[in-house]
């Protein structure tokens, strides 16, 4: 009987669809196995479906090897992803698409400022507020009239496009939230406000980068499909950007869990630019897929 009712239960209960997305600009190390390890159990428990995303809209510093390492690190940890593998630069057309409703809205635009120019009027300023990824911009261009943006787009000027956060949380409202179902940072669980403004107006895509960090991972999640996001605390934060963009674009709105990060001996977050040690380094001194779930907390199952 007590069998029957637990079949039962799991055949109702949401089947989720959770994603890894590295970038292939260096090679995977710990912090990027416990994030594969926790995504894939996650769609495990539910038995739902885990996918992989290649994050590489950064053309200048993806590489192609950089990618083949990624499948066969998590292959060697015993991970199976559906194909074929969604890449962001296989997909800019999706995010030029998403640029050009917020455009038609009037909910960003043009910045023609340079960063030497934001840093200098920010230096300028006593009390320049600040946010997760440092001072806010100062919004230099955020009034400047239709016809000087024409002319300045039209004489081929360089610029990126900016989120009118403002406007946009006008239009949104102020009841935005956000459901976490892990922890945050500071212990936050449960539906959460979104807090966008934290961010100012960010740049949302570039003439180098098409779409940034932002626009395009909440793009990708809604194509893919994507019911539960997990993904590291340092990423937090950008959730209350995220919730913001899922309303404008009238995106379905996924679930958080946001995990622990993994530190060095030091406490230092693990990461590719400190030249954390990689995964494929770590199998040729010897470790094997067990040792790894071991050494993350994991029941190899």
């Amino acid at each position: 009987m007590r069998a029957a009712a637990f079949e039962l239960e799991r055949a109702t209960m949401t089947k989720d669809v959770t994603r890894f997305a590295p970038s292939p600009t260096g090679f995977l190390h710990l912090g990027h196995a416990f994030a594969a390890l926790f995504a894939a159990r996650a769609a495990q428990d539910s038995s739902g479906r885990f996918l992989l995303r290649i994050e590489d809209i950064d053309l200048t510093r993806a590489r192609g090897d950089f990618e083949v390492a990624i499948d066969e690190d998590l292959a060697w940890l015993g991970l199976s992803w559906e194909r074929p593998v969604r890449r962001q630069s296989e997909n800019f057309a999706d995010y030029a698409s998403a640029l050009d409703r917020l455009k038609t809205q009037r909910l960003i635009y043009p910045c023609f400022c340079t960063r030497r120019e934001i840093a200098s009027e920010i230096a300028e300023s006593v009390l320049a507020p600040q946010g997760p990824d440092g001072p806010l911009y100062p919004g230099t261009c955020r009034n400047r009239s239709s016809m000087e943006r024409e002319e300045r787009i039209e004489s081929g000027e360089q610029h990126a496009w900016r989120l009118d956060v403002e406007r946009c949380t006008e239009l949104a409202g102020s009841a935005l939230t956000f459901n976490e179902s892990g922890l945050g940072p500071r212990g936050e669980s449960g539906a959460i406000s979104a807090r966008p403004e934290i961010f100012g107006d960010v740049v949302l895509a570039r003439k180098e980068t098409p779409a940034s960090y932002h626009l395009a991972v909440v793009v990708d999640d809604a194509l893919q499909g994507v019911t539960l996001v997990t993904r590291g605390n340092d990423l937090f934060q950008a959730t209350h950007l995220h919730r913001l963009l899922q309303a404008l674009l009238d995106l379905p709105v996924p679930r958080y869990r946001h995990h622990r990060l993994i530190t060095d001996a030091s406490g230092k977050r693990l990461a590719k630019r400190d030249a954390a040690t990689a995964l494929r380094a770590l199998r040729a001194e010897g470790w094997t897929a067990a040792r790894v779930y071991d050494e993350l907390g994991f029941t190899n199952r």
